[in-house]
């Protein structure tokens, strides 16, 4: 790399890629901005490419990359506005770039963040559909390209500073018995499960610890991002389905934890801000200020730990029968489950029903193995139209 590192931002408006912009200031002699890219929102795009000059914008929307093309053609900026896919897996592959920060949301950041892979790039790993849905595929991909992936994700980076930094093909020979994978359980995990049907999207996006955006925080709400997690864990570490047990901790300060033959158990501390894992990312193996606040291990004072409850989260439930069953039931299961959370949001189904239609989807959709990029775009697409079908035919709110 060179000694001023060129980042790509893939989705630069949302939590993660405002984040990373804020550690990134704190470091201007260490980092610089290549391409900065986004959905569809143009005013917060158009702000970021006015503060830090990149070469490139993204806007996936044509529309907007035209809003936003016709606004910087206004300014003395020099930033090409480039839209689409196309546009996305340039900025992620480009020889210039060092490093691609994966922080799409959704199905939607698999085609950039592979391409970032198949570039041989330093890939930090925020968008865990990627993993979810293309598995075995994308991590061929990772090594047979030279790239380095790392785990942005908070609970994925805590395993990942907790295990040994050359990790064998096989985790048992490094004496790993086991992931523990914490979850704070969301706004619900003490509400009684009679008043679940009434769970409006204002309140299920109202987490009690993180600051996310409203499809993940819907998706700690129901558990189905811990579930996605158990999956992308499995990919990320090589550890089998049964090697990762998840702990619900509400405080939310142990991030992970990885329990060794020796009886010891190794955890990460910290205070929930995406800055921690984001630096620790951009500088590893070094360590960089986050401008995050010190733990303060006695305010704290107490760290609680409990089961989850599988009948109140039946998402996550849905997730260990998915990655059993292997082949294409996780990208259904993501796809379901990005159609439900929508529908959700939306005030079209209720909270209960995001399950529901998941269950639905999955018991319908064939299932077959899968090796190819194109054969996964099209189960995704599957399952997005049966979904889709089964929305109309769900209790609505």
């Amino acid at each position: 790399m060179s000694s001023t590192q060129q980042i790509t931002i893939l989705g630069s408006t949302g939590s993660i890629g405002q984040n990373t912009l804020d550690v990134v200031s704190r470091h201007p002699d260490k980092y610089a901005i290549t391409a900065l890219t986004a959905n569809s929102d143009v005013d917060r795009l158009e702000q970021q490419c006015l503060q830090w000059q990149p070469g490139y914008a993204v806007m996936a929307e044509p529309d907007a990359a035209q809003q936003l093309r016709e606004r910087l053609l206004k300014t003395s900026i020099n930033t090409e506005v480039l839209s689409g896919n196309e546009g996305l897996q340039q900025v992620a592959a480009m020889t210039s770039v060092d490093v691609v920060i994966a922080g799409i949301v959704g199905a939607a950041g698999l085609l950039p963040t592979l391409a970032a892979a198949q570039a041989g790039k330093r890939v930090l790993l925020a968008n865990k559909e990627a993993l979810v849905m293309s598995g075995q595929l994308f991590m061929d991909a990772v090594h047979s390209n030279g790239a380095v992936l790392l785990p942005v994700d908070s609970e994925h980076n805590a395993i990942f500073q907790c295990m040994p930094a050359k990790l064998p093909d096989d985790p048992k020979a490094a004496g790993i018995n086991k992931i523990l994978l914490t979850a704070s359980g969301g706004p619900f995990r003490a509400l009684a499960l009679g008043k679940f049907a009434d769970i409006t999207p204002e309140q299920a996006v109202s987490h009690p610890n993180w600051v996310m955006g409203q499809k993940i925080s819907v998706d700690s709400a129901t558990m189905m991002n811990k579930g996605l997690e158990v999956i992308e864990a499995h990919w990320l570490f090589n550890v089998p389905l049964d090697g990762i047990e998840v702990v619900i901790h509400p405080q939310s300060i142990i991030h992970s934890m990885v329990s060794y033959a020796d009886g010891s158990i190794l955890a990460q501390l910290g205070n929930p801000d995406m800055r921690t894992p984001i630096a620790h990312c951009l500088a590893w193996p070094d360590r960089i200020d986050s401008g995050v606040e010190p733990l303060d291990i006695i305010e704290v004072a107490k760290l609680e730990f409990e089961k989850p409850d599988l009948s109140r989260f039946p998402c996550l439930r849905l997730c260990y029968e998915a990655m059993r069953a292997g082949g294409s039931a996780t990208i259904a299961l993501n796809a379901a489950n990005e159609v439900a959370v929508d529908a959700f949001l939306q005030h079209k189904i209720s909270f209960i029903a995001i399950a529901d239609l998941i269950e639905k989807v999955l018991g319908e959709i064939k299932q077959q193995q899968i090796s190819t990029i194109d054969e996964i775009l099209e189960v995704d697409a599957s399952a997005r139209e049966l979904a889709t079908s089964w929305l109309s035919r769900l209790q609505t709110v």
